[in-house]
């Protein structure tokens, strides 16, 4: 994944955290980078809830603010069996959604960059999170990561290295399963980390991550 998304307020996000029952507002941005506060849904003995998250999984134990001397704002689904990795324990104990409106990938020349979005519907990523407490002030932190996939073949020559796990949140059954702290079986997953292109991605060419801007005529692709 590239690092950057949207999330809009409107009918689309509104419709999503309706579906998957979840409390608390959420935090609007026409800009997402690394290291950036977002909200995440989690499970809680009180319920789903919305929770701040800085989005690098690793924090420094010293000051903890993002490690940024190893990426980890995302998780690569091969990466999840090695009891060595990271994202081990989380995805077996804390997982999460990020919910946003848009995503970039860029196609690795630093000069090809698509915003996508799916068609009537926002997007609920399937993520992990870490808790932790600042050594400095004694709060207790949460720290997140995108699951990410192989690429589908339609993504040749929009990125070709990894596409973001993204969930069906209309499947209560599954969301059930995504959030339950206390749900382990991690082999129901299987299929989830398959690369697979799930509903149609409206893809508009931009000209820069930060900025946004359109450069060319929307595509579809399914």
């Amino acid at each position: 994944m590239c690092g950057r998304f949207q999330i809009k307020a409107d009918g689309k996000t509104e419709a999503l955290m309706q579906r998957v029952n979840a409390s608390g507002p959420l935090r609007y941005a026409d800009d997402v980078a690394p290291g950036a506060c977002i909200s995440i849904i989690r499970e809680t003995a009180q319920g789903r809830e919305v929770a701040d998250a800085l989005w690098w999984l690793l924090l420094d134990r010293k000051t903890a603010k993002p490690d940024y001397r190893y990426p980890s704002f995302n998780s690569r689904s091969d990466r999840l069996e090695d009891p060595k990795a990271l994202s081990y324990r989380p995805f077996r104990e804390s997982r999460c959604i990020i919910v946003a409106s848009a995503f970039v990938e860029g196609l690795g020349d630093k000069k090809t960059y698509h915003r996508i979005e799916l068609e009537d519907r926002a997007i609920a990523f399937g993520g992990l999170y870490r808790t932790t407490t600042d050594p400095q002030t004694g709060q207790v932190l949460h720290s997140a990561s995108i699951i990410t996939l192989p690429p589908p073949d339609q993504w040749r020559t929009i990125h070709p290295k990894s596409m973001p796990l993204m969930l069906d949140f209309e499947n209560a059954a599954l969301i059930d399963q995504w959030l339950g702290p206390d749900f382990r079986d991690v082999t129901v997953f299987s299929a989830l980390l398959q690369p697979q292109i799930r509903w149609p991605q409206l893809l508009t060419p931009i000209d820069r991550p930060s900025k946004w801007n359109p450069v060319g005529a929307s595509f579809r692709i399914s």
